[in-house]
């Protein structure tokens, strides 16, 4: 089933939306809570008022009979039409006795006649509706007769839940209107805010392998999007270099092989023009072999590369004995360093931990390079030693002077300066770049280094033993 990805500037509203609903809840519910407890109180102390007003009233009076005479004047101190006052007797029925609804006395504590009455002495009770009621009993004294009687009053707090229903109704507009508030205007805020992310999105929509030069403008964007901005611009460096090496190197791979097969087709082609002898069938088919060869040769190193690019493998490693590793490789080019008359000088000692197989192609490779390039009646110098980094190889040769920018670009596949395309070598300039791919997976490094005069030194770094 196919999920929907929902928008940030959506979330974020919805986040804010909650916030504000549990914010303005909690302060709603603790007003209402403190507008409940208010009311309260004040129902309270109104009862408390006029149950002592009463008591006063009573204590001017002469008899109990001028209170039954009167009893319209005391319905009236009542607060609300649903509110009770009852007089009477110790254990007699009440000879005034306001009570619209009948409502049952609850068992209530009668505050003696010498006390003041306080919110203790108060019950709360509930009208069968659930509307709330507050009780309170006490005694009072008649005038001058002396004659003790007990006021009973009571107030239904219809008018404070009329209040407190019309408060929470009010309490749950403002929630959802400042939800709603919130939650659009969250939104708005969110989708201007998010905008430089849109606009980097656009940005980056436009690039394309025929446009791999369009940037993130870092400078004008957010701070918080800057180290994205500029992580971003540093990915699209590195692909653009990766996607340009990749075209040079199917143009020269497409240039490297175009040259012997086109040599392939040629002789083929003049040789099946006319009839020839066995001789010179021979010939071509020596020559094809060599040109075959060669295309074999190329292949293998690309593969090796390849390999070399998406190997996570650990290579095997063993104990060499450098100096060892350099005469054994001095002698293996001795043939073709002749021709040019030029020598070998070795300086070396100690060990190193290493793949054989790798490490002598690798100094193979370094060395057949220095003398492809050296100067004729010149010395190649070869030296290794150990120190505290890690062995140190160094290939050295004297020759036509390479600038520094060049010396860069030695370690890439393809890449031959003029020397190269001199008459003498056959290179196909993938050399470095398989000694640059075995150092990258022993852990070292590779390097080249150019004085001046045209002495030019290959250095190659392994790591210190494990």
């Amino acid at each position: 089933m196919k999920r929907h990805s929902q928008s940030l500037a959506v979330r974020i509203a919805l986040s804010f939306a909650a916030i504000v609903c549990v914010v303005v809840g909690m302060v709603g519910a603790s007003l209402y809570h403190a507008t409940n407890s208010a009311l309260s109180t004040r129902a309270d102390y109104q009862v408390i008022a006029r149950v002592e007003h009463f008591r006063s009233l009573l204590h001017d009076l002469y008899t109990i009979n001028e209170i039954e005479a009167r009893p319209r004047l005391f319905e009236t101190m009542l607060g609300d039409r649903q509110d009770v006052i009852i007089f009477r007797r110790a254990g007699t029925p009440p000879f005034i006795n306001v009570n619209p609804e009948h409502m049952p006395l609850p068992p209530l504590h009668i505050v003696p006649v010498d006390r003041a009455i306080g919110l203790d002495d108060l019950y709360e009770g509930t009208r069968a509706d659930g509307v709330r009621m507050r009780w309170v009993g006490a005694q009072a004294r008649i005038g001058e007769s002396g004659e003790v009687v007990e006021i009973i009053a009571a107030h239904v707090m219809t008018q404070e839940a009329r209040v407190l229903s019309a408060y929470f109704a009010r309490v749950w507009i403002t929630v959802i209107g400042a939800v709603l508030v919130t939650m659009l205007l969250a939104w708005w805020v969110t989708r201007r805010g998010l905008m430089p992310l849109k606009l980097m999105a656009d940005k980056a929509a436009e690039i394309t392998p025929n446009r791999m030069s369009a940037r993130l403008d870092v400078a004008h964007a957010p701070a918080e999007l800057q180290s994205l901005a500029a992580s971003f611009n540093a990915m699209l460096d590195r692909l653009e270099h990766g996607y340009e090496r990749l075209l040079q190197f199917s143009a020269d791979l497409a240039h490297e092989l175009r040259t012997p097969i086109g040599v392939l087709i040629g002789e083929t082609q003049v040789m099946l023009a006319h009839e020839r002898s066995v001789a010179e069938y021979r010939g071509v088919l020596e020559s094809n072999l060599e040109e075959l060869e060669r295309l074999a040769r190329i292949a293998q190193n690309i593969l090796f590369l390849a390999q070399a690019d998406h190997s996570q493998q650990p290579i095997e490693r063993e104990r060499i004995d450098i100096r060892e590793e350099l005469e054994t490789i001095a002698a293996y080019f001795e043939g073709i360093a002749e021709e040019r008359r030029i020598t070998f000088e070795i300086d070396a000692s100690g060990e190193m931990r290493a793949n054989a197989i790798m490490c002598r192609r690798a100094i193979g490779n370094v060395v057949v390079n220095a003398v492809r390039y050296a100067a004729a009646g010149t010395v190649v110098r070869l030296s290794g030693h150990v120190d505290a980094n890690g062995a140190r190889i160094v290939v050295g040769n004297r020759g036509a002077c390479v600038a520094k920018e060049e010396l860069a670009r030695l370690f890439d596949r393809f890449y031959r300066g003029d020397a190269a395309r001199s008459q003498f070598t056959e290179s196909s300039g993938l050399g470095l770049s398989i000694v640059q791919a075995i150092m990258h997976m022993h852990g070292g490094t590779a390097s080249a280094d150019c004085t001046p005069d045209g002495w030019i030194e290959f250095t190659l770094r392994f790591p210190p033993d494990a």
